[in-house]
C-alpha cells in the first residue's frame, strides 16, 4: 500500500477533515454580479499565491470561504484546479485525481492547463499509475514553450514508459511511438551499435514526432567514454558497522557494471573483505591478482593506513575523504559536507545575501560543518554575524532562535502581537541586518526550527541536504516550506542524464533505509569514475551525485543542484518538475550525507 494512504487519513483526522470539499460545492444558482466577479477573481488569486508559497493549510482555509455556486463557470473550473493542488499538498492523490477528472480544461488558460497536467501527472505517479502519469505528461508537452522544459518533460515520459511492458500501451492513441523509442533507449547500455542504428531508423520514420526534441540530445551519446580498466578490485567490508553502507554502494556499483556499454568486454570484478585484512595487504593482493584499479576502502582509518603504508602502483579510488591526506595515485570520493556547504553558500551569495547567521548541532560534526560554512562564506565576501548551536534531541528551539537573532523576551512577545504588521515581520533582524540563516539539521529538527523561526519573524533558510530524506513526503515535509538546499542530482527527475536513474533503480534502493539512498548513487559514480580519473581534471563528469571534477589533493569535488521546498515538495530551482516520481513506499530518517566513518 502506498504510504500516502496510510499517513494522510490520520493527518486529516488531526486537522478535523483537512481536505473536505465545501457542502455547497457544485450548486449553481444565479449569475454573479460584476463586483462579485472581481472579488472572486481576487480571492482565487490569493489562494493561488498561498499554494505557490507552500501554505496549503492557509490556502484551504481561504478556499473553504468560497461559495462555488457564486462563481462564473471559468472561475469554477479554476477553483477545481486550485482545490486539486491543495489536495496534493496534503498527499491526497486519489481525491486530487477525482477532482481533476471533472475539470473542464477547455475553460483554462494555457498557464493553468500546464498546472493541470503537471498536477495530474504528479498525482498519478503518487498512486503508482505510471501509464496515466506518462499520458498526462504527453498532453503537457505541447503546452511548454521553453525548449529545456520540453526536453526535461520528454525525458521523464520516456523514462516512465521504459519501465512499462510494451503491450500495455499498444491500443492507446499516441503512445506506441513514444513506447517504441523508450524501449530503443534501453539499448544504449546493452548494445551501443544497435542503439544508434535503431535510433536513426526511428527518427527517419517519425521525423515530426515531438520526442525528436529530446532525442537530439542523446543521439550517439554513451555513458562510458572513459577507458575503464579490464580488472577492478573492490575493497569493502562484508561485516561490521559499515556493512549496510557498503551494501548500498555495492548495489549501485554493480548496477552500473551490469549496464556497462563499452564495445569491449565488461571489466572483471574482484571483491576483498576489509574486515578480514588490512587495507595495505589487500591492496598488494589485488595487484598480484592482476587488478588495474582499486575501488575502496570505505572507512577513514583504512584509507589513512593505506596511504601511510605503501607505494601505490595502480590507482585507488577511496570511498571517503581524509583531510590533509595526499598521495600519488590516491583519489578520494565522498559525499562530503565540504561540497554541500560550498554549494549552499554559493547559492545564498547568488541570491544577493551578504550577512548571515549560522545554526548547527552541538556535536563534533556541527563543529566541523561550522568551519566549512564560515570559510566558504568569507571566501564569497560574506559575513557570519553570529553562530549558535542547538541540541538535536530537544523539541523547543525558541530560546536558541531568539539568541541567534538577538530577540529578547519582550521583543518576542511584541512580535507575536504584531504578526499582521509587515513592518514588524522583520523587526527581529533589523539591528544587524541579517539576510539569511545557514542551517545544518535533519528533517525532524529542521521542521521544528523552521516553524519556530517563522513565528519569530521569518528569515530565508539555506540548509545542508540532510534536511531532505531523499524521498518526497508532501505531508511530513510541509513544515520545511521555504527552505533552500543543494543536493544529489540523482534524486530529481531530469537533473541526472544517465540511464540508471532513481526511478530505473527503484527496486534496488527500496531494499535500503532512506539514510542510504544517496550511497546507491555514489556506487554508480564510483564505477564510472574508474575510467575517468586521469582525465577528470580537464573533463568533469556529469554523475549521479553531481558534476564531478578533480580538486586539490586528488579529491573528487561535487557540484550539486539546488531546490526549494514548496507545498511539502522540493522543487528544483530553474526546473519545472517534481522530485523523482514513482511508487514510493515511504520516507524514513533523512540521510547522513558524509560517507560513514567511525571517526566523526
Amino acid at each position: 500500500m502506498n504510504r500516502h494512504y496510510v499517513c494522510v487519513p490520520l493527518f486529516c483526522v488531526l486537522l478535523s477533515g483537512c481536505a473536505k470539499l465545501p457542502d455547497n460545492y457544485g450548486l449553481y444558482q444565479e449569475p454573479p454580479s460584476p463586483m462579485a466577479i472581481v472579488q472572486n477573481n481576487t480571492h482565487l488569486q490569493s489562494i493561488e499565491s498561498l499554494i505557490q508559497a507552500g501554505k496549503g493549510n492557509a490556502a484551504k482555509q481561504q478556499a473553504d470561504l468560497i461559495n462555488p455556486s457564486k462563481l462564473t463557470r471559468p472561475q469554477q473550473v479554476q477553483f477545481d484546479l486550485l482545490y486539486a493542488q491543495i489536495l496534493l499538498s496534503f498527499g491526497e492523490a486519489e481525491q486530487a485525481i477525482s477532482k481533476l477528472a471533472t475539470t473542464e480544461t477547455g475553460q483554462l488558460a494555457v498557464s493553468d492547463k500546464i498546472k493541470f497536467y503537471q498536477s495530474l501527472a504528479f498525482a498519478y505517479s503518487l498512486t503508482g499509475n505510471l501509464l496515466e502519469s506518462a499520458k498526462a505528461r504527453i498532453s503537457l508537452d505541447p503546452l511548454l514553450v521553453k525548449l529545456d522544459e520540453r526536453k526535461k518533460n520528454q525525458g521523464i515520459i520516456l523514462e516512465t514508459l521504459g519501465l512499462l511492458p510494451e503491450a500495455s500501451v499498444q491500443k492507446t492513441p499516441r503512445l506506441p511511438e513514444w513506447m517504441s523509442i523508450a524501449k530503443i533507449l534501453t539499448l544504449r547500455s546493452q548494445n551501443p551499435a544497435n542503439f544508434n542504428a535503431s535510433l536513426s531508423s526511428w527518427r527517419a520514420a517519425n521525423p515530426d514526432h515531438p520526442a525528436n526534441i529530446y532525442l537530439a540530445t542523446v543521439a550517439n551519446m554513451s555513458d562510458d567514454t572513459g577507458d575503464t580498466p579490464k580488472s577492478i578490485a573492490v575493497l569493502l567490508p562484508e561485516s561490521g558497522p559499515f556493512l549496510d553502507a557498503a551494501k548500498a554502494i555495492k548495489a549501485g556499483f554493480l548496477a552500473a557494471h551490469s549496464r556497462h556499454n563499452s564495445s569491449g568486454s565488461k571489466p572483471m570484478l574482484h571483491f576483498y573483505d576489509t574486515e578480514k585484512g588490512k587495507a595495505a595487504d589487500l591492496y598488494q593482493q589485488a595487484v598480484k591478482d592482476g587488478a588495474k584499479m582499486v575501488i575502496g576502502p570505505l572507512n577513514k582509518e583504512s584509507i589513512q593506513s593505506l596511504g601511510n603504508s605503501t607505494m601505490l602502483s595502480i590507482p585507488v579510488l577511496a570511498l571517503n575523504h581524509v583531510p590533509n591526506l595526499s598521495k600519488q595515485n590516491l583519489y578520494q570520493f565522498a559525499l562530503s559536507p565540504m561540497d554541500d556547504a560550498a554549494e549552499i553558500t554559493q547559492k545564498a551569495a547568488l541570491d544577493g545575501h551578504k550577512k548571515a547567521v549560522l545554526l548547527v548541532p552541538n556535536n563534533e560534526q556541527g563543529k566541523r560543518i561550522s568551519s566549512y560554512f564560515i570559510e566558504d562564506w568569507r571566501a564569497l565576501g560574506g559575513t557570519i554575524l553570529k553562530k549558535q548551536t542547538y541540541d538535536p534531541n530537544k523539541k523547543d528551539f525558541s530560546i536558541v532562535i531568539r539568541s541567534l537573532l538577538g530577540i529578547d523576551e519582550g521583543e518576542s512577545h511584541h512580535q507575536k502581537d504584531q504578526q499582521a504588521s509587515s513592518d514588524a515581520k522583520y523587526a527581529v533582524n533589523k539591528s544587524q541586518d541579517v539576510q539569511a540563516l545557514f542551517l545544518s539539521a535533519y528533517g525532524k529538527e529542521g521542521r521544528r526550527i523552521n516553524s519556530q523561526l517563522i513565528q519569530a519573524g521569518g528569515l530565508p533558510i539555506y540548509a545542508l541536504p540532510t534536511i531532505y530524506s531523499g524521498l518526497p513526503d508532501s505531508v511530513g515535509d510541509n513544515s520545511l516550506n521555504g527552505i533552500t538546499f543543494c543536493d544529489t542530482p540523482w534524486l530529481f527527475n531530469g537533473a541526472y542524464n544517465g540511464e540508471l536513474s532513481m526511478m530505473a533503480l527503484r527496486d534496488i534502493w527500496k531494499q535500503f533505509p532512506s539514510s542510504y539512498i544517496r550511497l546507491v548513487a555514489m556506487g554508480i559514480d564510483a564505477f564510472h569514475l574508474a575510467g575517468r580519473l586521469t582525465s577528470l581534471n580537464n573533463m568533469p563528469y556529469s554523475g549521479a551525485t553531481g558534476n564531478l571534477s578533480l580538486a586539490a589533493g586528488n579529491r573528487i569535488k561535487r557540484n550539486l543542484v539546488c531546490a526549494k521546498f514548496a507545498m511539502g515538495q522540493p522543487e528544483l530551482i530553474g526546473f519545472t518538475h517534481s522530485p523523482s516520481e514513482g511508487d514510493y513506499s515511504g520516507a524514513g530518517k533523512p540521510v547522513g550525507i558524509e560517507t560513514p566513518s567511525s571517526n566523526p
